[in-house]
């Protein structure tokens, strides 16, 4: 007799990132994560909020469980995106962890004063890059309890 296992849904992350080698970093050191994960990737911030709004062209879209959000994005940059998500009922438990460049305390205290839920600088090397990319899934998405939908 078979015993029948649960089917684990993988985890939904959208990065929010216009660089693409930054991109394919996070794509290869979540590839080499243990935690089962779907990746979805927009280049902007309107694009974003369209997509966590699943709105127009994201209708259809799974809503993240994660958000990894750059700041210097075109069209509507990563602190207005944080803005945005962080004011709206239906947005505002979606987790989201900065990941930028930016080590200006100002950008520091604006995104934690939008309620960002961690920021982090993106490291150059690429094995500290995998090393917070999968820390950052981890804690998010096997630790943490996320509040249900």
């Amino acid at each position: 007799m078979m015993s029948s296992v649960p089917a684990v849904s993988p985890a939904q992350i959208l990065l929010v990132e216009d660089n693409p080698s930054d991109v394919r970093l996070t794509e290869e050191a979540l590839a080499q994560a243990k935690i089962l994960n779907e990746l979805h990737v927009v280049t902007d911030g309107e694009q974003a909020l369209a997509f966590v709004r699943q709105e127009g062209d994201y209708g259809e879209v799974p809503r993240p469980d994660l958000v990894l959000l750059d700041l210097n994005l075109p069209r509507i940059n990563g602190l207005e995106v944080l803005e945005q998500m962080k004011d709206d009922p239906d947005l505002r438990r979606i987790p989201v962890a900065v990941l930028t460049t930016s080590e200006d305390d100002r950008d520091v205290l604006a995104a934690y004063d939008r309620h960002v839920n961690c920021y982090l600088t993106k490291p150059v090397d690429f094995t500290e890059f995998a090393r917070v990319v999968q820390s950052i899934e981890n804690f998010f998405l096997s630790i943490v309890r996320l509040a249900p939908e």
